[in-house]
């Protein structure tokens, strides 16, 4: 089972709807897909039409003590299921801390589900936590949704600076440029020719879209909802990007 998380410091750069995105188009692609909604807002667990909640502690699902697979949920297309979000993940990094295996329980906890699913999404909060330190080695591949403004480029270097990685660590960290709005000159500048800072970037970019939006008012993928969208067809070759990535 491969493993992406969708993570970046700053909020409201479109994180959710990558992770939504990208798992529907994964799904469409024959994949078994399973998306863990880690920010406890819930944003991915409500467009997918569920409702956020736990049915047993947080922390003991978390600590491993209760089984974190008995709170799957289905979502109405087949083979594409989810790990809703909760309130209490706000207690997500305190408890990562706390277990002795360190920087390796976020993968223990992920391991398990590889006998069903061939791909897990993860939907982080934004944020430097101990989460995102988890993600090195818990991730095949840590994509990085950017805007493309200076503010948000700064904010990708000290990421960067915080989770202190290795070379080969670098390397499973991929941004791309999300909320692109070719009418800015600075946007239109920078999909061709990225900051230097931002390193290996995805080829492909998430036009700014009216279609994203409306995902969370009638709980569907943009590949359900839009299909001949711009923004949709973006986020399949997005999906094919990635998988190559993944298959490297």
């Amino acid at each position: 089972m491969k493993v992406v998380a969708l993570h970046n410091l700053k909020g409201g750069v479109g994180k959710t709807s990558a992770a939504v995105n990208l798992a529907r188009e994964a799904n469409r692609d024959g994949l078994p897909v399973l998306l863990w909604d880690l920010d406890a807002q819930g944003a991915s667990t409500w467009i997918l039409g569920s409702e956020t909640g736990l049915s047993h502690k947080v922390g003991k699902l978390l600590a491993g003590k209760s089984p974190l697979g008995e709170q799957v949920r289905h979502t109405p297309w087949e083979r594409f299921d989810l790990l809703p979000a909760d309130m209490r993940l706000r207690e997500l990094d305190r408890i990562l801390e706390d277990k002795a295996d360190g920087d390796k329980h976020l993968k223990r906890l992920i391991a398990p589900f590889s006998e069903e699913y061939a791909l897990m999404i993860l939907d982080c909060p934004p944020g430097l936590s101990t989460l995102a330190e988890q993600l090195i080695r818990a991730a095949d591949r840590i994509l990085v949704p950017t805007v493309p403004s200076p503010l948000s480029v700064q904010a990708f270097s000290r990421m960067l600076e915080h989770l202190q990685l290795k070379k080969r660590q670098r390397e499973r960290v991929s941004p791309f440029f999300n909320l692109v709005d070719r009418r800015r000159r600075l946007h239109r500048e920078w999909i061709g020719s990225p900051p230097e800072s931002m390193g290996c970037m995805l080829q492909t970019w998430i036009p700014y879209a009216s279609d994203v939006e409306r995902m969370s008012l009638e709980n569907r993928p943009l590949a359900d909802l839009a299909p001949r969208s711009r923004a949709n067809h973006a986020y399949r070759r997005l999906w094919q990007e990635l998988k190559a990535k993944l298959e490297e």
